[in-house]
């Protein structure tokens, strides 16, 4: 264990000194902080690889078993704040590691398609937000049967066995655009493929047609006409697309 926690040390002070951007987010008299940038991203993904899901705990499990390798450790809430200003170099060292080869995605792997919305104000007050009015409007979480003002993350990731799907391309979008709407917009960036997994947002004949004549073959959920009788065929189908959908470990 203690020769994972080197090699993500090193791999991360490599970034640094390979990215001068990161460095200048230090142009301040605390450009030296005893607890270094390099450090703090080095606990925050230790401890996500040791299966810490929160800042809180992952602070608590280094201050408890790591203490002696991080003695000047600030406290949890110093660690928060520092944390949500690196957002930058979270994407750099994502972009660093594809480039590597650290995670392999090739052409002939299937695809993975979903959206989640960004929510910054629910329900009642939905119609009142005036957050980021240049993007955000009004749109309904069919998930949570909510109506919502904010936004919408459209993911297209790369499917791999028994673990999390490997995200490839990110799509903006307001609240009130439908998914197929938002696929169509990211189709003149798909890389090549074969499988293009999707929920029942996606069930279109047209876009099912646009799909295969690009190379794709669209897999989505059934999704049942009204009035249309169940049947037990599209509900095992659907079981089958979930699989794919959300890998199980």
């Amino acid at each position: 264990m203690e020769n994972k926690l080197i090699a993500l040390y090193l791999l991360i002070c490599r970034l640094y000194d390979t990215q001068p951007v990161l460095k200048q987010q230090r142009l301040s008299n605390n450009h030296q902080p005893l607890f270094s940038d390099e450090e703090l991203l080095t606990i925050y993904l230790f401890g996500h690889l040791q299966g810490f899901t929160t800042q809180r705990r992952i602070h608590d499990y280094i201050r408890n078993h790591w203490r002696e390798w991080f003695p000047a450790l600030p406290a949890y809430q110093s660690v928060n704040c520092r944390l949500n200003e690196l957002a930058p170099a979270f994407e750099l060292l994502i972009e660093e590691l594809l480039r590597s080869g650290a995670w392999q995605i090739t052409a002939d792997d299937d695809r993975l398609i979903d959206s989640v919305p960004v929510m910054l104000a629910r329900g009642t007050r939905a119609n009142r937000g005036r957050v980021a009015p240049e993007l955000a409007d009004t749109g309904f979480c069919a998930t949570r049967q909510q109506h919502y003002r904010g936004v919408k993350l459209h993911f297209i990731a790369a499917r791999r066995v028994k673990e999390l799907p490997l995200p490839e391309k990110i799509h903006l979008s307001q609240a009130s655009m439908h998914d197929l709407q938002a696929l169509r917009e990211m189709r003149p960036s798909l890389p090549g493929g074969r499988g293009l997994f999707a929920d029942k947002a996606f069930f279109h004949d047209e876009t099912q047609r646009d799909c295969r004549e690009r190379g794709w073959f669209l897999v989505a959920a059934y999704k049942r006409h009204r009035h249309e009788p169940e049947t037990s065929v599209p509900a095992l189908y659907n079981r089958f697309v979930s699989a794919i959908r959300q890998p199980r470990p």
